[in-house]
């Protein structure tokens, strides 16, 4: 079955090499020169992953990214970087970015990237940590595992793949205590090793979701000095 690939980037010769290389893993593509561009299109269509340079005219790529995930767009984002300091890297996680890679890049390691963050955000293939167990329910929460669905109070909640995946492993093992390098090692890799800070800005999205009062967390609880724990004592 092919994907729909959103490519994003003002370089032609490095957009049209990423899209001819699309092709041989059954990817269809569109390509937008700027950022607005880049946002016109991914509103207007479905995508199953978003290709993004960090370096756009009329809107780079962190404010694509910012509004995207704002326009409850959670299909997965990998950003173009061209420079590899900790800055930009750091930046395009909490940008709300899935992955990123540092240019000049090789092809196969950009196809290999796409391939595993389809497989992580596709509801038919979970990630491994979950068990046979298909919805779990702790208060006004309600996570349905085969059908990749959150619902609060009974209301839908758009989340990201990484947040899914993040309140997934919470849910499963409620009262179990994780760093943040625990979290970056299951849901990121162990490539992400040294950004724990990103764990933090995606929990506290996922508490502007589903907490009543995120300042005062009831579902995702913060272990002060060690990490964070799903709270045990919700049924």
């Amino acid at each position: 079955m092919e994907k729909r690939v959103l490519i994003i980037e003002d370089d032609l010769d490095i957009a049209n090499l990423i899209q001819i290389n699309l092709k041989d893993i059954d990817c269809v593509s569109d390509l937008a020169m700027d950022g607005l561009s880049g946002l016109e299109y991914a509103r207007s269509r479905v995508y199953d992953l978003i290709v993004l340079d960090i370096m756009l005219p009329k809107a780079n790529g962190f404010e694509v990214c910012h509004r995207l995930r704002e326009s409850n767009i959670h299909c997965p984002i990998i950003m173009l970087t061209s420079r590899s300091d900790e800055e930009d890297k750091v930046n395009c996680l909490n940008a709300g970015a899935d992955d990123y890679i540092t240019k000049p890049f090789g092809i196969r390691e950009l196809l290999a990237r796409v391939k595993a963050n389809m497989r992580r955000a596709s509801p038919e293939k979970v990630p491994s940590f979950l068990n046979a167990k298909d919805i779990f329910v702790f208060g006004d929460l309600k996570l349905d595992i085969k059908q990749h669905k959150l619902s609060y109070k009974n209301l839908p909640v758009e989340i990201t793949s990484k947040e899914f995946d993040l309140l997934s492993l919470f849910m499963q093992n409620p009262g179990r205590t994780y760093t943040r390098n625990d979290l970056l090692n299951i849901i990121w890799g162990s490539s992400f090793t040294g950004y724990e800070h990103t764990v933090n800005s995606h929990i506290n999205r996922l508490r502007m979701k589903i907490e009543e009062n995120p300042s005062k967390p009831t579902y995702i609880l913060t272990v002060w000095g060690v990490g964070y724990k799903f709270n045990d004592v919700m049924s």
